[in-house]
């Protein structure tokens, strides 16, 4: 499928990082929908009119790592377990391609929105929060939860391919290739043939990515990388029945 993939990619005009520096969307509506991978081609071929597909070094699926950081209780776990309308992730995200890592941490709100704020980071992976060194204070100032308190608990790799609309208003990502290790239990775990849907939009707007979901029957779901991988590699959690269906 790989071939497939790469062939029909290579038929959509490419857009730049540089070319996408107005689209950063970091204060956004997220919309997540969930599908087989085996999709993917069809998905990729009926978008090929509307969307650019981002070109990094020459790569048009870039690979992906993040670690997640919480606290020891798991509290930011159990925040989007249970739906808390305003609720927070703090990771490590690195562009495996460029090099480049980021110490990230998400808000979402009681709107749906979501507001990501970053900064860059000289290391990809920590043992102990005091890895972190002067990125210290961007934690102390911004999480919720003491920073002296978070951890890292899990790490997730996966390659992404992330297309822009013509009109350079939304994006749209595809993370397929995942692949879970919980630092806690040792345990390793992959999503199997699942693929990951994402559209980033500034706010509520009519998209040509939701008409094309729509003739695939694919629906919205409420879903988290984070949630998925700590519910498939701890299996003393307690998670929500919509996390185990996904997982099933």
């Amino acid at each position: 499928m790989n071939a497939s993939i790469d062939s029909i990619l290579e038929q959509m005009h490419p857009i730049s990082l540089s070319e996408m520096q107005d689209i950063h969307l970091m204060d956004r509506v997220d919309s997540k929908f969930i599908a087989p991978v085996a999709l993917l081609p069809e998905l990729l071929e009926t978008a090929i009119p509307y969307y650019k597909v981002q070109v990094n070094n020459g790569k048009r699926i870039a690979s992906y790592a993040t670690q997640y950081l919480d606290t020891p209780a798991l509290d930011f776990f159990t925040m989007h377990q249970t739906g808390k309308p305003n609720r927070q992730k703090i990771r490590i995200r690195s562009y495996i391609d460029s090099h480049i890592s980021f110490l990230e941490i998400k808000n979402r709100n009681d709107r749906g929105r979501t507001r990501k704020i970053r900064v860059p980071v000289e290391i990809s992976h920590i043992q102990t929060i005091d890895d972190l060194h002067a990125n210290r204070s961007f934690l102390e100032k911004h999480s919720i939860f003491d920073s002296r308190h978070l951890e890292p608990v899990l790490g997730v790799t996966f390659d992404r391919i992330t297309l822009v609309n013509n009109h350079v208003t939304e994006r749209v990502t595809f993370d397929l290739n995942l692949s879970f290790l919980n630092y806690r239990t040792g345990s390793k775990k992959t999503a199997g043939p699942l693929l990951i849907l994402e559209l980033k939009q500034d706010g509520w707007f009519p998209s040509d990515f939701h008409d094309i979901l729509n003739r695939f029957n694919i629906k919205q779901v409420s879903f988290s990388k984070y949630c998925m991988g700590t519910a498939l590699t701890n299996p003393d959690i307690k998670y929500h029945l919509e996390t185990e269906t996904m997982i099933l």
